[in-house]
């Protein structure tokens, strides 16, 4: 067998498949786990503002409670005091007829004209009481800076009021006028031991007491002179 002068090219090698360049991974997937603390943070911020918001509501809504409380007491007092200038202003009137009353003599009551005047009178304090104004109560109480207006002081009882000078009012709980008073200042040390000399003479022992000394000493007398010297 004679040989083929064409030689049999010897096979390529297949060729290889070109390699391609690794692709990146997505962003998107390496930004999942940043996305995910920003959104933590910002519900925690968004809680936090909530709580914030809300405190600052209760807040306000507190004040605003506390404001129309204040304003409705404001009215309430405007309303129970609105009548206290005029008021103050008819005091020296029913001054003047009580002490135009307390001159009269006691024989002109059956008059009709003096009627009228203790008629005016009553009328006058039965106003008075149903506006709330209360007169100042002074004899025998403890003398009260806050209600009493003392003129002077006097023999007495320590801080007792024992006479009224002008009779003071309150209305509700406000005084509109104090009530002048005379309040006792309390003994001397001389008018205590007058006193107490004065207790024990006028006390039974104390008078016989003395009539024992007086007869024991008229015993002696006799006795003494009864006696003969050698």
């Amino acid at each position: 067998m004679t040989d083929n002068p064409r030689k049999k090219k010897p096979a390529e090698p297949p060729e290889a498949e070109p390699r391609t360049p690794a692709q990146p991974e997505p962003e998107s997937a390496k930004a999942e786990p940043a996305e995910t603390g920003t959104l933590e943070e910002q519900l925690a911020n968004a809680k936090e503002d909530a709580q914030k918001y809300l405190g600052n509501w209760q807040r306000a809504e507190a004040d605003f409670q506390n404001y129309k409380r204040r304003v409705e007491q404001e009215r309430s007092e405007s309303r129970r005091f609105a009548s206290a200038a005029l008021i103050i202003n008819v005091l020296p009137i029913i001054d003047d007829l009580e002490r135009a009353l307390g001159s009269l003599d006691a024989r002109l009551a059956g008059l009709t004209w003096f009627e009228g005047i203790v008629l005016i009178h009553r009328k006058l304090l039965a106003l008075l009481d149903s506006a709330g104004v209360t007169p100042i109560q002074t004899e025998g109480q403890q003398f009260d800076p806050s209600i009493h207006e003392a003129v002077t002081h006097v023999d007495g009882e320590d801080g007792k009021v024992l006479t009224e000078v002008q009779r003071g009012y309150k209305l509700h709980d406000r005084v509109l006028r104090p009530a002048m008073v005379v309040v006792g200042k309390g003994e001397t040390k001389e008018e205590k031991e007058d006193t107490k000399e004065e207790k024990e003479a006028d006390s039974p022992e104390g008078g016989e007491k003395k009539e024992e000394g007086g007869e024991s000493g008229k015993k002696e007398e006799g006795e003494n002179g009864g006696t003969d010297y050698p």
